[in-house]
């Protein structure tokens, strides 16, 4: 289970995120959740007072899980070889439970419905794609790679990784793409460039 001590408000946030998962926010009505979570609807409007401040809720304590873990996968020190960095955060990425790919999910699902508020997804690449400018920008401070664009190298690497995130998923692993081969790849392109 989700929490270990479940409260009403957790059971109402956890049904919520089901029910978002399974039929999208539009379809996701206080009633079908209420019966999710075992509450009375009524229950969930004095906790939340309407339907969007509860999905506003949900969206943000599953978003935050998800940002502290993604920040510890690409966290670093100022000693790490690039070429292990780069393969622990591809790995580490990739070892991301069925629930933090339902985050990611139901991120993807929000384009659609756009809101006024930052989209998850934005939230999601933006602490990636920071994260690896900060490397490399460390990396570039610090002589160990030539002078290129911090920015276009992080978001270069972004793509790679999270391209590989989704096809995992979608596709599974298989024989003919493993991933410390591909990992390999992607590195060696990285660093050897395409040119002969």
């Amino acid at each position: 289970m989700l929490f270990e001590r479940e409260n009403t408000e957790e059971k109402i946030i956890a049904a919520t995120f089901n029910i978002i998962q399974k039929e999208g926010v539009q379809k996701a009505t206080t009633k079908k959740i209420a019966a999710e979570a075992g509450v009375n609807e009524v229950t969930i409007f004095r906790k939340f007072e309407n339907k969007k401040n509860l999905i506003e809720s949900t969206k943000d304590f599953y978003l935050e899980r998800l940002l502290s873990k993604l920040e510890e996968n690409f966290d670093f020190d100022e000693d790490d070889d690039i070429e292990k960095y780069l393969k622990r955060s591809f790995h580490g990425i990739l070892e991301f439970t069925e629930e933090d790919f339902s985050i990611i999910g139901v991120a993807m699902q929000e384009i659609k419905g756009a809101s006024d508020r930052k989209l998850l997804i934005s939230q999601i690449t933006d602490a990636i794609i920071n994260k690896l400018e900060e490397f490399f920008t460390l990396q570039l401070e610090k002589g160990r790679i030539k002078n290129v664009n911090s920015k276009a190298i992080s978001l270069m690497c972004f793509s790679i990784i999270f391209q590989s995130l989704i096809l995992w998923q979608i596709y599974g692993e298989t024989a003919d793409i493993e991933s410390d081969y591909f990992a390999d790849d992607y590195l060696d392109i990285i660093f050897n460039g395409i040119k002969l």
